[in-house]
């Protein structure tokens, strides 16, 4: 049994359930995560399609229903809150039988990091700086740690994945702005709909409250050019995107707005894609969003899962060969990413129509599927 060392950047989803099943390969795995600690903020995510028979090998999935969300539909509303559509939310679409899961991102990231902790090595509140790689490992220089060698290094960082840079190149060459912002941010406290998802549009525009578990989140979606030269960690900037693209808009939009201008718990991001033509260059390889962004409309959490556990196995089957395994890891899981990307732009459409027209549209298809249920 293999006893390589692997270095994984990135402690959120991708990178403690590939620490898991590469520690259950005889692997030595380092998980580096530019937080302080473990994230507790986060917009709901489901698990489901290829992450359930993973997350159920793992053991976990008792845990990940203790903490789900209590959604159950999403009602779409006018600017006086009057329901104007109501559909079932996907976990609650089917029979008793229905494996599928939506708990917050924070919760689903503990639990998989409760999973690995006990195998794994995890440094928190750090980052890569460099990777020099030669034919038998990887230097790599840490902004706090000590520098090490790894056998292999995974990057599994996300949207704006350090490993990718360092390895492949800037981001510009990789990252596609798809036409639209996110923005989140916990409300502190509960919904006054504990089942229901709120959403209400305005053209281009979307803002959601969604119940979680007790403790409701605001969602602020809406389309807009690509920003030149912006930082994904000026918070206050991303303050004044969001309440200049929502002034004058209904329903809750002032409330919410105020909330937003006072919260230290802000998530703002573009909807993107990550496209590389492949997505490992030596000894280093790319997990997540990091090689293959689907955000926000591409189950990415449970992408994410199924991908790890991918990896890690096609690693241990071919010891030997780390390129041999990284391109055979790279074929099975782009046969399920693929579909995923290219479906971005009708779940876009769906979700933040351009026009009056279009939401009139999108509503009565929705009021006519749900009647049919």
């Amino acid at each position: 049994m293999s006893s390589r060392s692997v270095l994984i950047s990135g402690g959120g989803i991708a990178g403690p359930t590939l620490a898991y099943w590469l520690a259950r390969h005889g692997f030595r795995p380092t998980v580096v995560e530019r937080a302080q600690g473990l994230r507790s903020s986060g917009n709901p995510v489901d698990v489901r399609g290829p992450a359930l028979p993973v997350a159920e090998e793992m053991g976990i999935m008792p845990r990940l229903r203790d903490v789900a969300t209590r959604a159950t539909a999403m009602s779409i509303v006018d600017a006086s809150g009057r329901q104007v559509a109501r559909v079932a939310l996907p976990a609650t679409r089917s029979a008793a039988g229905n494996r599928e899961v939506e708990l917050p991102r924070g919760d689903l990231a503990a639990v998989l990091h409760e999973s690995a902790r006990d195998d794994a090595e995890f440094l928190f509140d750090d980052t890569i700086v460099t990777l020099r790689q030669d034919e038998h490992g990887v230097d790599v220089t840490f902004d706090r740690a000590e520098p090490r060698r790894f056998d292999l290094v995974i990057g599994a960082d996300g949207l704006h994945s350090a490993v990718r840079r360092l390895a492949f190149g800037p981001e510009s060459g990789f990252v596609r702005h798809m036409g639209l912002y996110v923005a989140t941010l916990p409300l502190g406290g509960p919904a006054g709909n504990p089942h229901d998802v709120l959403t209400y549009n305005v053209p281009g525009r979307l803002v959601s409250i969604h119940p979680s578990r007790g403790h409701a989140l605001a969602a602020f979606i809406f389309h807009g050019p690509a920003i030149s030269g912006l930082d994904h960690r000026d918070t206050e900037r991303h303050r004044r995107i969001v309440t200049d693209a929502y002034a004058g808009v209904g329903w809750r939009v002032p409330e919410l707005l105020d909330r937003l201008r006072k919260t230290e718990d802000l998530y703002f991001d573009s909807v993107s894609h990550v496209r590389l033509p492949t997505w490992a260059r030596g000894r280093v390889a790319l997990l997540g969003d990091a090689a293959s962004c689907v955000s926000l409309f591409g189950d990415g959490s449970s992408l994410a899962i199924a991908g790890a556990h991918t990896l890690a196995k096609a690693l241990a089957a071919r010891p030997a060969d780390h390129a041999e395994a990284f391109r055979h890891y790279e074929t099975e899981h782009r046969a399920l990413v693929d579909p995923k990307q290219r479906g971005i732009g009708r779940a876009t459409a769906l979700l933040v129509p351009k026009t009056r027209l279009g939401i009139t549209a999108r509503d009565l298809a929705a009021r006519v599927w749900s009647s049919r249920r």
